[in-house]
């Protein structure tokens, strides 16, 4: 006899929860701010998050901007014990047993000068990732449903020259932004690319996990918007069999997604495919509308639509700053979607509190599918 359907709901919210959004401006700060936040349970932000995840109540969550913490106590443990397993603003309490976390690329040092602005730092722009400390602006997976930890890629590693047909960054002469030294070490990930296996009722899901960098503060040579656009190009190569061979992970094995596997692709991916903000389009044009890709359902809010009301497109927008920059999509292998949206409540809702500053919570909102996995 055939499993029984089940209904997940899948969200993905970058919750602003690293170390300079805790400090005056112009203070960098390290991983011990929030740990810090995390052990005393009470700050005002982040209990507004907790709250909003205690309203929708995902099962599967990635949490985008949440500081490595390298020991879980200190850490998502912390913020699941601390804040999520105590009931906020009248919501009912919630509890993940099951997380992921790994290193990733922002406030690693680089030997480099990798902004040209005469000064090898190793920290901000001269990091690997864009950070002052390891692991600023990291990212971590909470579930209700366990991972399979031995099935986990990451690819916090791959080399950006190895991807074929990157998208060349210059000068104004020609000549290549990066030396040649920086460029043989350059990770493409400014974070992390992750492929984390969930076990569903016996049924494998892969939640694909990413942050791509703002395609904003650097120069005419627009080293950032080439960037972003080639970490999300990953991910159609990843999903494309007959382009994923020269892919290879933090282990050494290569090669993307076979065609047969459900997924959920999501993060902040900072670009619109509706031609909003300052990305190159063309990669996530392509992956929304990719072969693999359920493209039924689009997560809207009245809070959007309110917030830039001159643009019919607006209510699918995620960020305050008017633009779709967060994603949940859906492998249309092995799901169907039932339900979904944005947490932007309107003005006149009871909820708009949690939103309704840039330090309520975040400048993000978490979105959300409710998927029903079929029973095949």
């Amino acid at each position: 006899m055939a499993d029984k359907a089940t209904e997940i709901k899948v969200a993905t919210f970058n919750v602003s929860m690293e170390s300079s959004n805790y400090l005056a401006r112009g203070e960098a700060g390290d991983n011990t701010v929030l740990a810090k936040i995390l052990t005393r349970g009470d700050n005002p932000q982040v209990k507004n998050i907790a709250a909003i995840i205690q309203r929708v109540r995902p099962d599967v969550l990635l949490l985008n901007e949440f500081d490595y913490i390298a020991k879980p106590e200190s850490g998502i443990k912390a913020f699941i014990k601390n804040y999520l397993n105590q009931p906020q603003h009248g919501s009912e309490a919630i509890d993940y047993p099951y997380f992921y976390y790994a290193t990733v690329n922002t406030g690693q040092p680089s030997p480099f000068d990798l902004d040209n602005d005469g000064e090898a730092t190793g920290v901000g722009a001269d990091a690997w990732g864009y950070g002052f400390y390891p692991g600023q602006y990291g990212m971590v997976i909470l579930s209700r449903y366990p991972i399979d930890n031995a099935k986990v890629r990451t690819f916090q590693h791959f080399k950006w020259r190895d991807m074929p047909d990157f998208m060349p960054t210059t000068k104004q002469d020609g000549s290549p932004w990066y030396s040649a030294e920086a460029w043989q070490q350059m990770p493409l990930s400014s974070k992390s690319h992750w492929d984390v296996p969930l076990i569903i009722n016996g049924k494998t899901v892969h939640l694909l996990a990413s942050h791509p960098t703002p395609p904003v503060f650097d120069g005419p040579e627009n080293r950032n918007g080439i960037r972003n656009h080639d970490e999300i190009r990953f991910w159609l190569d990843y999903l494309s069999p007959a382009t994923a061979s020269y892919i290879y992970d933090d282990n050494g094995n290569k090669g993307g997604l076979a065609d047969d596997r459900r997924f959920v692709l999501l993060g902040d991916l900072n670009a619109s495919a509706d031609g909003d903000g300052d990305a190159i389009n063309s990669a996530i044009k392509a992956l929304v509308s990719h072969r693999r890709i359920n493209q039924n359902f689009t997560p809207a809010s009245k809070g959007a639509a309110e917030n830039t009301p001159d643009l019919t497109h607006a209510r699918y927008h995620t960020a305050s700053w008017r633009m779709r920059a967060d994603y949940v999509l859906a492998s249309d292998f092995g799901f169907s979607i039932k339900d979904g949206g944005v947490f932007w409540p309107a003005k006149d809702e009871a909820d708009y509190p949690l939103v309704g500053t840039r330090g309520a919570s975040s400048d993000h909102r978490l979105v959300w599918l409710k998927l029903e996995i079929s029973a095949e």
